[in-house]
């Protein structure tokens, strides 16, 4: 089992709490993760960053050959699936019609063939007008969770200097007393 990242995964930490600039460790786990066969994306999310020419978008060309997957030919079947379980609730049809465009059909397709852990920051909705890839996965029966979740799962830990020895108080968060 592998986790495979949305692209708000990404662009989130980039621009909030994992910046490029400030945290390259998070950035140095997610390689080190990736070539150990734990955390991967898509090959439509690496077109999604792409797409917005940023550092983040360098960032993933520099890692994108092992990181961003194609689909397997054995996928062909999981987007039937998946196809079939959409189209069998009640969105409106244009928020499947939405769906089936973007990058988030084929991380559900392609987290279904392959068993994988769908990873973002989306949260199920009862909306009928957008196809939430939480909602998908409870339907197809995919793990999904955040990528906090993921962290704390994975025991990644990104620490500034010697860690403290002392566990009491303020000290135990690297506070000086």
């Amino acid at each position: 089992m592998a986790y495979l990242l949305d692209a708000n995964v990404f662009i989130a930490a980039k621009n909030l709490h994992y910046g490029l600039d400030f945290c390259p460790a998070f950035w140095d786990w997610l390689i080190r993760e990736n070539k150990s066969g734990k955390v991967f994306s898509i090959e439509k999310v690496g077109d999604e960053i792409a797409a917005i020419e940023d550092e983040l978008s360098h960032w993933a060309d520099a890692v994108r050959d092992g990181f961003f997957l194609p689909p397997a030919e054995t996928t062909l079947r999981s987007f039937a699936a998946v196809t079939t379980w959409v189209q069998g609730q009640d969105y409106a049809p244009a928020a499947i019609s939405t769906f089936f465009q973007t990058a988030d059909y084929y991380l559900v397709a392609q987290a279904h063939d392959g068993k994988h852990t769908v990873v973002t920051h989306e949260v199920p909705s009862k909306s009928i007008n957008k196809v939430k890839i939480p909602n998908v996965c409870v339907g197809m029966k995919i793990k999904c969770m955040s990528p906090y979740e993921m962290l704390r799962r994975e025991r990644a830990r990104f620490v500034l200097g010697k860690q403290p020895t002392a566990v009491a108080g303020r000290r135990q968060f690297g506070i000086e007393l």
